[in-house]
């Protein structure tokens, strides 16, 4: 698990940065209301998926269970941050089309090496991940879930281009962009706020990643955020 520096290299600035951030949405005003959060980014190749897997593994140390639900179903990493082995017949895409579901969702989650941390993974990427995301089937799933975990992180496609984390952002109690310094734009941030904004999604704040060491390797801000 490369990829996990909070537990390789928990003295890190990044480590410290994560922890911050879990500090901020854990006792921030909208803590008590705060269960399951979606994370995406603008466009491709931003982090996302990396800094999910690391903010996750922070809230499992706080002693929260925790669950990863890697929702892009186009590209998504989970399972290979996470070690998973193949499961043709497990994951997201398979789960949602399971009319047992309910029963067996169970089996379909994977538990980590990491104390506290469990995974779902994509499972095969299906030809409408967009709609499989929509179906009210998975609505009711997510409901299921807060049942077990204390904390659900919902991985997620980039938005520009692409509509599956618009739909599921309604499902989250708050939203998270993941931008990449010096690379992604603010015209590109605010594009992507004003796209998930629009269906009402609320923004907790940016996660700008890969800053310079000597500022800070993470930054979270939550002044996207409104009432």
């Amino acid at each position: 698990m490369k990829e996990l520096l909070v537990i390789d290299k928990p003295n890190s600035s990044f480590s410290e940065e994560i922890k911050k951030t879990r500090t901020n949405l854990k006792f921030s005003q909208i803590s008590d209301e705060v269960k399951v959060m979606m994370i995406t980014s603008s466009v491709p190749g931003e982090g996302k998926s990396f800094v999910t897997a690391n903010l996750a593994a922070s809230f499992a140390q706080y002693n929260e269970k925790v669950l990863i639900v890697d929702c892009d179903l186009r590209k998504g990493r989970q399972k290979k941050v996470f070690n998973i082995p193949d499961d043709e017949e497990g994951g997201l895409s398979k789960l949602l089309i399971n009319k047992d579901w309910k029963s067996e969702y169970p089996s379909y989650i994977k538990k980590t090496k990491v104390s506290n941390l469990f995974v779902l993974p994509t499972g095969p990427f299906p030809p409408n991940p967009s709609e499989l995301l929509a179906t009210e089937r998975f609505k009711k799933f997510v409901e299921e879930l807060k049942k077990v975990f204390d904390i659900i992180i919902l991985d997620c496609p980039p938005v520009v281009g692409l509509n599956d984390a618009i739909v599921v952002s309604s499902i989250a109690d708050i939203s998270i962009i993941v931008a990449k310094y010096k690379s992604t734009s603010i015209d590109l941030v605010e594009k992507t706020k004003k796209s998930l904004e629009s269906v009402g999604a609320r923004i907790a704040g940016v996660i700008l990643n890969q800053m310079e060491t000597t500022k800070s390797s993470y930054y979270y801000y939550g002044g996207y955020y409104k009432e």
